[in-house]
Parts: C-alpha cells; structure tokens; sequence
C-alpha cells in the first residue's frame, strides 16, 4: 500500500463575529429579544440574561453594547472598575464568573447611582448565584432574568449550515440530518463537531461523507472536547453508526 503523507494543518481559529445578522431569532430566544427591544422598561434599569452556554448570550451582549455604543466587559477579567462609564450603559458577560464579590456589588452599585442600563449574563439566574455577601445576594435577587431556552430543530438546522457554510465545507444535506440526529442538542457540541471535521477531512484528504464523519466522531477524546465547550458527553448518544 503506497505511502500518503498527511497534510499539515495551520490551526487558524474561526472566531465568533457576533455581529447582529448572525444571530438566529428563534422561539427560544424570543423572550429575550423582547426585553432587549424595551430597555426602558427594565425594572431598576437592570437585566440578566441567563442559560446554558452555547445558547447565544454572548452574541446578544455584544450586539446589544456594539449598537448602543455601551462598553463589554468580561466577569472572568474584571478587576475594577476603570472602564465603567459615567453615563449610557455597561453590559457585563459571564457576570457569574466575577471573582472578587466587592468588586461586582461596586459595579452593581456604581450602575444604579450613575443610572447606567445593566445587562448582565450568566449560567443560571443571579438569584442562584452563589455569593455570600448579603448586600450583594440582595441585589442579585432584584433582577429580573430571562432564561434564553434550549434551541430548537430550526434553529440547530440553521447554526449547522452557518457553521458549514463559515469554513466552505461541503457536507451534503444527508449528512447533516445525521449530525443533526446524532449530536446532543447544543450549539457547543455542533461547533466541536464541525472543526473535527474540518481538520480531519483536511488532515487526511478525504471528503466529509456519513462513514466519515461516523468514524470521526466515535473517537474517544470529543467527549472531552464536547465536553469543554458545554455540553455533557453523556447526553451524546451510545454509539455513532
């Protein structure tokens, strides 16, 4: 059997563009939507909007900061509050992940005194979060949280084929009823899937076919690699063939 060299791949990263045209509106983002379209109604000018990753919160905050002109901050990086404006708005993305509970009950404070627009974001609703300052758990729980929801076939059909369509794959409609049959229900576990494919059909030169992917998939390690972008390894059906 005649010797084929692998091709070497450059790990060029498919970045999110978050931009607004991306975003899929669906009946499970709906309520979200809606808020968003009515800040002035937000009860003490404060908003979180809460979920399992993958489900489109972080598009939302940059979409809603970029139109509004307001700054994006990150919960795992916030430190103090220097980029905190002093008028117009501030969203704060994984809210839940701030390390130092001073620092975002000085932020939660600072917005109300300054009457910012708050929108934060966060796994579960800040009222579960688990802090231990009273003032701070007071405040969590005066917000008002809108649960973005698991997404639906349509809009799993339709981040598939965005996805796709991105690294100008060519995977056939079969195909993709499959992936969509076979992989759990969450935008995180279709992306790990799709940059597998990608790499492996370029890796081995060979077209992204049902075998294919079915042998691709099977591999041991995307579990962990579902795994890491959100979705459990045990909600992946027991076999791929």
């Amino acid at each position: 059997m005649p010797y084929r060299r692998l091709q070497l791949t450059l790990p060029f990263p498919h970045e999110p563009g978050y931009a607004a045209l991306d975003f899929v509106p669906d009946s499970s983002n709906q309520d979200a939507l809606a808020w968003l379209e009515r800040p002035q109604d937000w009860p003490d000018r404060r908003l979180a909007l809460w979920g399992d990753g993958g489900r489109g919160k972080s598009h939302l905050l940059h979409v809603w900061a970029r139109d509004s002109g307001f700054p994006l901050l990150q919960g795992q990086t916030l430190r103090g509050l220097d980029a905190v404006p002093q008028s117009g708005g501030l969203a704060l993305d994984d809210a839940d992940t701030v390390a130092d509970e001073h620092t975002l009950l000085h932020l939660l404070n600072t917005a109300r005194d300054r009457g910012l627009l708050l929108l934060l974001s966060g796994r579960t609703p800040p009222a579960r979060w688990p802090v231990r300052l009273p003032d701070l758990s007071s405040r969590l729980r005066a917000i008002t949280a809108v649960e973005i929801l698991p997404p639906s076939d349509f809009l799993l059909r339709s981040l598939l084929m965005r996805m796709v369509a991105d690294r100008q794959l060519t995977v056939g409609e079969a195909v993709q009823d499959w992936l969509l049959l076979r992989l759990p229900r969450a935008p995180g576990a279709l992306r790990e899937a799709v940059a597998r494919l990608d790499r492996e059909s370029m890796v081995r030169q060979q077209p992204i076919t049902r075998a294919f992917a079915a042998k691709m998939l099977d591999m041991e390690d995307f579990a962990d690699d579902m795994a890491a972008a959100g979705s459990s390894p045990s909600s992946r059906p027991a076999g791929f063939l």
